[in-house]
């Protein structure tokens, strides 16, 4: 099945244990498996090519809220010294308050919250909208393979580059234990 196949293809990644499907997450984030019309028409919509590896992960799981919501940051956040917290992560769809074309999707944190048009706004943090995790497609141009970044809306919107793509992102995600604060 697709869970065997994002295991084999990310070792690193337990994906059965990966997302916490509380009754929020599934109301806010979750969604049906995307077809490739819809994966397509919301790749278009959005003027970037998403990355293969999300794409396979939200085939598995289309969106969620994961288990271990930490991910180690480079320098000082808003959020915390050391880290920032991954409140959700967007599938792929339009119903979903929480998808990349939904109500509270990509296109509403640039035009409604002025964040920078860098990519994909792809993941929420728990600061209510204060502060995102994006796919940068700045070096790379919409059809590359973007770096994973933190961007700040308290500091005028400093971008923080968390990972160089996708699977290095989830691969850093660590459990809250692991930081002297709560994320």
């Amino acid at each position: 099945m697709l869970h065997e196949f994002v295991q084999h293809a990310y070792p690193g990644l337990a994906v059965a244990s990966f997302w916490d499907d509380s009754e929020y997450a599934l109301d806010t984030y979750v969604d049906a498996p995307p077809s490739d019309a819809l994966i397509a028409s919301v790749q278009a919509e959005l003027g970037f090519r998403l990355p293969t590896s999300y794409l396979t992960l939200m085939r598995s799981h289309n969106g969620g809220i994961p288990r271990d919501p930490c991910c180690p940051a480079p320098s000082r956040t808003t959020w915390a010294q050391d880290h920032v917290a991954v409140d959700g992560i967007m599938g792929i769809g339009r119903k979903k308050r929480y998808s990349l074309a939904g109500e509270a999707g990509s296109w509403f944190w640039i035009e409604e919250w002025a964040y920078p048009p860098i990519g994909v706004y792809f993941a929420t943090c728990p600061s209510a909208g204060h502060d995102m995790i994006a796919f940068d497609y700045r070096d790379c141009g919409p059809d590359g393979e973007p770096q994973v970044v933190h961007v700040d809306q308290e500091w005028d919107y400093q971008v923080t580059v968390l990972a160089s793509d996708f699977v290095s992102f989830l691969l850093a995600l660590r459990p809250e234990s692991e930081y002297d604060d709560e994320c």
